[in-house]
């Protein structure tokens, strides 16, 4: 972890081995210092001081972020202080125990890749499936990079990284060396008579959010726990990064990602650019524990629907301008209950984009809360 955090995320300036292609991590780390820098003063600045002001004070300190692949920045930019953040996606967390044995090559080709990804979500404020699932796929672990360099740009260091499953009740179970090589080799030999090759071969059809499916791998789900750099004696936090396909029916077949989350009680929540899958009926069993377990959530309009929120007692407050999501299939019309929510709220200006535009290019953020909040 700490190769990925000198190399990947130039987290510190600590001298680079021999063996390393040196030049190729140089240009990198130019790179991604521009990218933070760029990234602070254009997004992360003005949105952490805009978002600090709707925060409540005694906001729980645990938030998950539901569809949010590896973007531990813009949960960092909400939940500044959460002691606990927990990212679930299709994406699986990749192999970091390999990254010394890359080619020197393929090395400095995937930092510069996935570097290029980051800043994609740097300058659009959300991370687009395409570049995930790229990231997910490099020789290098692109979501634990991903997260590494979240950490950077916030001023924080990582501390240990474990490999985890999910028990049927959703406590977790740390995988030791031993369990991940004997995963490993099993994986090799399914791969070496052809069954994961036709399994990748395997492209989802129907609607958009199934062409994309979930990642297996050995290395799936990761916990890094990391403190501000200012503030070495600090207790150390938590993230948590899980994989999982949270429409209903994979829910249903296996609740151990849901059961995880109820265990945490009443939970602060984030979700953007999330494809507007919250819109959709095969996703109510997510929706109805969010809608049961949150007590404060920020989002674009791929959130809680109005219906839905009003139904469990929740209020919604809303920012910016919203007249249409810019792609939908929208079979429930939520589209136009969007559009009211937004037409009887207050009119309250956006200065900054939270997750997708609207239809028409306009920034717009929303806030589905308990009364009282």
């Amino acid at each position: 972890m700490k190769l990925l955090y000198r190399i990947g995320a130039c987290g510190t300036d600590t001298p680079l081995a021999d063996e390393l292609p040196k030049k190729a991590i140089e240009r990198h780390c130019a790179a991604m210092k521009r990218r933070y820098a760029s990234y602070k003063r254009a997004w992360a600045d003005r949105a952490s001081t805009f978002i600090a002001a709707l925060r409540p004070s005694d906001l729980p300190p645990v938030a998950i972020y539901p569809f949010g692949g590896g973007d531990l920045s813009s949960a960092l930019v909400v939940f500044p202080d959460a002691t606990e953040i927990t990212t679930l996606s299709l994406e699986a967390a990749g192999d970091i125990r390999g990254l010394a044995a890359v080619e020197r090559r393929a090395l400095g080709e995937d930092l510069a890749v996935i570097g290029h990804d980051i800043g994609r979500l740097y300058q659009a404020a959300h991370s687009t499936t395409k570049s995930l699932m790229t990231a997910s796929h490099s020789q290098v672990p692109g979501t634990i990079m991903f997260a590494l360099a979240a950490l950077t740009v916030h001023g924080h260091e990582p501390l240990s990284l474990r490999y985890f499953d999910l028990e049927p009740d959703g406590s977790l179970r740390y995988l030791t060396s031993a369990e991940l090589d004997e995963r490993v080799r099993i994986a090799l030999a399914a791969a070496e008579t052809g069954g994961a090759r036709r399994a990748r071969q395997k492209v989802g059809k129907g609607t958009v959010y199934r062409v994309w499916k979930l990642q297996e791998s050995v290395f799936a789900n990761v916990e890094i726990t990391y403190r501000p750099v200012a503030a070495p004696t600090a207790a150390p936090r938590i993230y948590r990064h899980i994989v999982a396909n949270l429409d209903d029916e994979h829910v249903g077949a296996d609740r151990r990602a849901l059961a995880h989350l109820e265990r945490k009680g009443k939970v602060a929540v984030m979700t953007k650019a999330a494809s507007f899958l919250l819109w959709y009926d095969d996703f109510s069993l997510v929706r109805t524990y969010l809608t049961d377990h949150l007590a404060w959530m920020i989002s674009d309009a791929s959130g809680i629907p109005p219906a839905h929120a009003a139904q469990a007692g929740l209020e919604q407050i809303t920012y910016g301008t919203f007249v249409g999501a810019y792609f939908i299939k929208d079979p429930n019309d939520v589209r136009g209950d969007m559009v009211k929510l937004w037409a009887k709220n207050q009119e309250r200006p956006l200065p900054f984009r939270f997750g997708y535009p609207d239809a028409e290019d306009h920034n717009h953020l929303m806030i589905t809360r308990r009364p009282g909040t």
